[in-house]
């Protein structure tokens, strides 16, 4: 009798401790996980099984765009795609200590080109978390490293249609590894984030392509007036109209040894190794309707930037090294229209500067909020300089409506 009663004492707090946890991540954590921040306005479509051991949600989300574009010395011409479609899978196994996140992606642009003896790249996140209380994250798989501002925010929680110049150039993106990230956020409060990253430095989805170096990322988090209101780090423009002056200031740093890919994660092969170092320094302030946003990015080599087929010396390749400066303004009217204006500047390191241009860009952009940043109608107006090593200039425009619905 003494041994049944003590079963059913632990068997009722065992469940009473499970159901405090689903509870609280239902209210606090949703899985805003802080290597995955994905934009959310809802939960998505959830399933919890009846004994409360597994939890499930979907969602998905697609943008459809049209461009009309103008590069200099060729003829205009109009391009309509699906730029990405997206299937996200998340939840919990056994206790919403242990999470997991899986998203894939469908459209070409996500996928890339399919060539012989080269994965398929559906897959965009697989990783386990192991999340002990609010203040810790521990994963292990692929998903996104901690690097700059616009990089780490969900394409989907963008105010213009792509992301600017630098980013294109300068990010680390995904890799495969163990992230430890420390998390202490306050509404109020002064606040601070650590985020470090030990990954293969290849990028996402490579196999095949082992050797001794690996990538080490670190990243720093500070909120001096307290956290944004519904994660608000997490996607551009202040859609959610802060009462009080939100300002993020953070820089990440990464080394990435050996790397064999032009920019380090992301890019072609290169015909031999380099070490890669790279700085990510940003800032952003949201204020009643205002959002401003700037950052610096840059990248560097140990060795020279050009790489030379040692089979065919008129073959080679680089590593794209330079740096960049991104600035970023926009008001959203309480009609929840916005409009918003980027100027992003781009230096080659002298390594490549004969081999590429430097750029400037300038775009301004109108956007409709429907249903935050999981509904809205988006178009742009974007012009480019390239100015080339010898002197010459080319200059090239596009205009963009783009279509973001997800759940």
């Amino acid at each position: 009798m003494k041994k049944t009663t003590l079963f059913l004492v632990f068997l009722y707090s065992f469940l009473g401790t499970a159901q405090e946890n689903i509870k609280q991540t239902k209210q606090d954590n949703d899985l805003k996980l802080s290597a995955l921040p994905y934009y959310s306005f809802g939960k998505g479509i959830g399933i919890t099984s009846p004994d409360s051991l597994y939890q499930l949600n979907i969602r998905f989300r697609m943008q459809n765009r049209v461009t009309y574009l103008e590069n200099d010395g060729e003829d205009g011409a109009y391009d309509g795609q699906i730029r990405r479609l997206r299937l996200r899978l998340d939840g919990y196994v056994g206790t919403p200590k242990f999470l997991y996140a899986i998203q894939l992606s469908f459209a070409p642009g996500d996928v890339g080109e399919i060539k012989e003896g080269e994965n398929l790249n559906i897959i965009r996140d697989a990783v386990v978390f192991y999340r002990p209380n609010k203040h810790w994250n521990i994963s292990f798989g692929q998903t996104k490293l901690p690097g700059n501002r616009q990089r780490v925010n969900s394409s989907g929680g963008l105010q213009l249609t792509d992301r600017s110049i630098n980013n294109a150039r300068f990010t680390i993106d995904r890799d495969f590894g163990f992230q430890v990230h420390n998390m202490n956020e306050f509404k109020d409060k002064f606040s601070y984030n650590f985020k470090t990253a030990i990954s293969s430095g290849e990028g996402r989805n490579i196999t095949g392509n082992a050797d001794a170096g690996v990538a080490v990322t670190g990243k720093v988090e500070l909120l001096p007036f307290g956290s944004f209101a519904k994660d608000g780090t997490y996607f551009e423009g202040d859609i959610i109209r802060e009462k009080r002056p939100k300002l993020l200031l953070s820089g990440a740093f990464q080394q990435n040894n050996h790397a064999k890919r032009t920019q380090g994660q992301l890019g072609n092969d290169l015909f031999e190794e380099r070490t890669m170092k790279s700085v990510m320094l940003d800032a952003m302030l949201k204020y009643n309707g205002w959002a401003a946003m700037s950052s610096y990015m840059s990248r560097a080599t140990s060795r020279n930037a050009v790489t030379v087929n040692p089979d065919d010396s008129s073959q080679s390749n680089f590593a794209y090294v330079g740096s960049g400066f991104d600035y970023q303004l926009s008001y959203n009217f309480p009609s929840n229209y916005e409009v918003i204006g980027r100027y992003s500047t781009q230096k080659l390191g002298k390594d490549i500067q004969a081999l590429a241009p430097n750029s400037k860009q300038y775009t301004v952009g109108l956007t409709k909020y429907i249903w935050e940043h999981s509904f809205k109608l988006q178009s742009e107006l974007t012009f480019d300089t390239l100015n080339y090593f010898d002197g010459s200039i080319k200059n090239n425009w596009y205009v963009r409506f783009q279509v973001e619905i997800g759940i």
